[in-house]
């Protein structure tokens, strides 16, 4: 009988390219991935993997035993998935993914609240960006995930996740307190034309979202500084270095040399739970969004009264 772990080591090496990349994703060691492909070649009598210059690569029957482990592994998790319904006890573990803002300022309340009511829950909550949140929740090596994307640029999701929505998060331009626009009570982007711009690394969703957005408002960006964490870029506007935009949930003290203008038309992120189809059944999946889904309530009734 095949080994559900090795196999789960083979269809790591056929999704991440090599044994390397395979080890990250499991969290093991690349010689753990090696001789759990050995003994899987013992068991099928098969070779599995041949030399490809510096690396390996994986051979066809490598390939066709890999497309069957991915079969396997869904049809495992939904049957676990079915009897933890049946059981209808909130046990096991989760792994689970959130953006850097989301982490600070969700999972806080969101993760208390679930130890106290499920105490034989057990959590391993990871920061990542949102794109390799969605791909590691497709993928099955997160079993929930928290993602952003912006209304005026939405992020399409694969086939067989799920989502719901958490909250709609509005993002304001952060400006230097001494800033001839800093008492405006509402900017359009284009009034910022000629504007430095402080934001978040290349290849970052915030990133893209800034430069994407300032471009169809007709204001060519010029980065002055880049900072993934708000409130960095805070700190860095209040040093008149810059003009942000920066949303509610990133910003959990501004600094004195900080004024926040409310933006025409709004600039809108919307904050989502994914998972797997397949374990929707989950009491787990199912408890955990609830959890955020009243944290995220939480912080919208702390905006109200700010």
């Amino acid at each position: 009988m095949l080994d559900l772990n090795r196999l789960k080591a083979l269809h790591a090496v056929h999704v991440y390219g090599s044994v390397g990349a395979a080890a990250d994703a499991l969290m093991v060691t690349p010689s753990a991935v090696s001789q759990q492909i050995a003994k899987l070649e013992r068991e099928t009598g098969a070779r599995l993997m041949e030399r490809n210059g510096r690396g390996v690569r994986l051979t066809d029957a490598a390939g066709l035993l890999a497309e069957h482990a991915e079969r396997i592994l869904a049809l495992v998790e939904t049957a676990e998935a079915d009897f933890e319904a049946l059981r209808g006890e909130v046990v096991g573990r989760l792994n689970i993914g959130a953006f850097p803002t989301a982490v600070r300022g969700l999972m806080p309340t969101a993760l208390t609240s679930l130890r106290e009511r499920h105490p034989d829950l057990w959590i391993q909550l990871n920061e990542r960006e949102p794109e390799r949140v969605v791909r590691e929740v497709a993928r099955g090596e997160l079993d929930l995930g928290v993602i952003q994307d912006w209304l005026n640029r939405p992020m399409a999701l694969p086939d067989g996740l799920s989502r719901a929505t958490l909250l709609d998060d509005v993002a304001d331009i952060a400006l230097p307190a001494d800033h001839p626009l800093a008492d405006s009570k509402e900017l359009e982007l284009a009034q910022l034309r000629g504007e430095r711009w402080i934001s978040g690394s290349p290849g970052t969703v915030c990133y893209d979202w800034l430069v994407y957005t300032l471009r169809n408002a007709s204001v060519e960006p010029v980065i002055a500084c880049m900072a993934d964490e708000y409130p960095t870029q805070l700190a860095l506007v209040a040093g008149g270095l810059g003009c942000a935009i920066v949303p509610r949930l990133g910003r959990d003290c501004v600094p004195d040399g900080v004024r926040l203008v409310p933006t025409r038309p709004r600039q809108t992120r919307r904050i989502y739970a994914v998972w797997r189809t397949d374990a929707a059944r989950r009491p787990a999946i199912r408890a955990m969004v609830d959890a955020l889904a009243e944290s995220s309530r939480t912080q919208e009734n702390s905006w109200a009264v700010n």
